[in-house]
């Protein structure tokens, strides 16, 4: 009982912490309400350095967090990213801080017509745990670029990592700034329902629901980050080692706790055979081993290792073949969260892994007798974060590209699309709205503010009442024609 006062109390502080940064923030934004560009470069500097000189902590805290994360995944898909993502805002901010012009009719002449960005104000970001850095810091950089204020709530999943970047973004900047708020359930429900200028969450598509029921109080506009079940689509013809490798690669990576990871593939009836084949071979030759592999990377905590094993004891309930590819052979069934790469074939809908997002290393693979088959499968079900196609035929491409919907795309590579600086980033549907990366994201934190400028001379009179004149007449022959 004394134990769950402490945590209530210390809860209340965070929920009353929350209250006292939002109010500075809104504060301090109203004194500088449009940072100029050598503001905001300054302060993406600040973050850089900041990144680049604690590389060694953030590796270690969230090798810690996953009790084994590769090292070399988290410098490819959170440090690197970071810090390509920086560098990409502060080469192309002055550009995209310039008023747009727009075109003005000959009927308002002489006028001009312009959109100018305007920072929104204070923006919240909610982080998940699979990639707490680049999901806490990518957000940030675009709010920065955009001349916001913001506050970000780290996962209580990851409490190394979340700590350590509580403390590093508290070192580089003033709390009315940048603010790292941590906290359980309870404190995440009370931030998401602030009157944020702009509020990003990423994280399941049920969590989600209930951010935009919360932000939908206060009129809050939300970018929604969500998952869903991302197809592999495997053409008739194209080679296989080529697809399973890059499928491999794409589920492999972080253990498939990736939202934009393949959920599942869609390979031709008579290929069937071949692709388990060739993916077994592909990712043995990446994981050779995997219990002290510190390549491979384990599941973040007890409820998902026993939610992905609950996924596989009911497909094999419900008649589901196993393939577990555990190239060495290993015990991983005490002292480790690893899981091997396991296919699941001949699924039927009604099993948990058919119907909900994996987040893990398991992969279904499901039989199709025609393209058009395979793209009406996709299609019968929501709409998903990311679609991979693999095949050579250009034509087969475009008519893949056009006859599906998902939030992203990669022709012949999985992920990938994450890391270009110049794509936005986002879902549809279930797997979410809005973007965010590159210039998407400055534009997403940004108000677009129509601005329609006359000076001396007004045009506009001559259209005032008393109407019925010869040049009212004049006006609607020419203009309503």
């Amino acid at each position: 009982m004394g134990a769950t006062v402490i945590e209530l109390t210390e809860s209340k502080k965070q929920i009353q912490h929350i209250g006292q940064v939002f109010n500075a923030q809104r504060a301090a934004f109203r004194k500088n309400p449009m940072p100029s560009a050598t503001e905001r470069l300054e302060n993406l500097k600040r973050l850089k350095r900041a990144l680049l000189s604690n590389q060694e902590r953030l590796l270690e805290a969230i090798d810690q967090d996953f009790s084994c994360r590769s090292r070399d995944e988290t410098r490819i898909a959170e440090i690197m990213p970071s810090v390509q993502g920086i560098n990409y805002a502060m080469k192309h901010l002055e550009g995209w801080m310039k008023p747009s012009k727009r075109h003005v009719s000959v009927l308002f002449q002489p006028a001009s017509n312009q959109v100018f960005y305007q920072p929104k104000g204070v923006v919240g970001i909610i982080v998940p745990w699979n990639y707490p850095l680049f999901l806490a810091i990518g957000p940030l950089v675009a709010a920065l670029a955009a001349g916001n204020r913001a506050m970000i709530k780290m996962s209580e999943f990851t409490p190394h990592t979340s700590a350590l970047v509580h403390d590093i973004l508290s070192a580089t900047f003033p709390e009315d700034l940048v603010s790292v708020i941590l906290g359980e359930a309870d404190v995440a429900a009370d931030f998401s329902g602030r009157a944020f200028d702009h509020l990003l969450f990423t994280g399941s598509t049920s969590v989600g629901r209930i951010v935009m029921r919360a932000a939908a109080e206060n009129l809050t506009p939300v970018t929604l980050e969500l998952g869903g079940k991302s197809p592999a689509l495997v053409s008739a013809d194209v080679p296989m080692a080529d697809a399973a490798q890059r499928i491999a690669f794409g589920k492999a990576f972080n253990a498939g706790q990736t939202c934009v990871a393949p959920d599942y593939v869609l390979c031709p009836a008579d290929r069937l055979q071949s692709f388990v084949d060739e993916f077994r071979s592909q990712f043995s030759t990446m994981y050779p081993s995997l219990r002290d592999n510190d390549d491979y990377t384990a599941i973040i905590n007890e409820r998902q290792y026993d939610r992905l094993r609950g996924y596989l004891d009911d497909a094999r309930d419900k008649g589901a073949e196993i393939i577990e590819i555990n190239p060495a052979g290993e015990n991983l069934s005490d002292g480790t969260r690893k899981i091997p790469l396991t296919l699941v074939l001949n699924t039927t809908p009604d099993m948990k892994l058919m119907q909900d997002e994996i987040f893990g290393p398991i992969l279904p693979v499901v039989s199709y007798d025609s393209l058009d088959d395979a793209i009406h499968y996709i299609n019968e079900r929501p709409r998903p974060l990311a679609l991979y196609y693999f095949g050579y035929d250009k034509g087969l491409q475009q008519h893949v590209t056009e006859s599906t919907h998902s939030g992203g795309m990669c022709i012949n590579d999985a992920l990938m699309h994450v890391a270009q600086d110049d794509l936005p980033f986002g879902g549809i549907g279930d797997s979410g709205m809005g973007h965010y990366h590159g210039k998407e994201g400055f534009l997403t934190f940004s108000h677009a503010r129509s601005i329609f400028t006359k000076q001396r001379f007004n045009s506009g009179k001559y259209v005032y009442a008393p109407h019925g004149t010869a040049m009212h007449k004049l006006v609607y022959k020419l203009f309503i024609r």
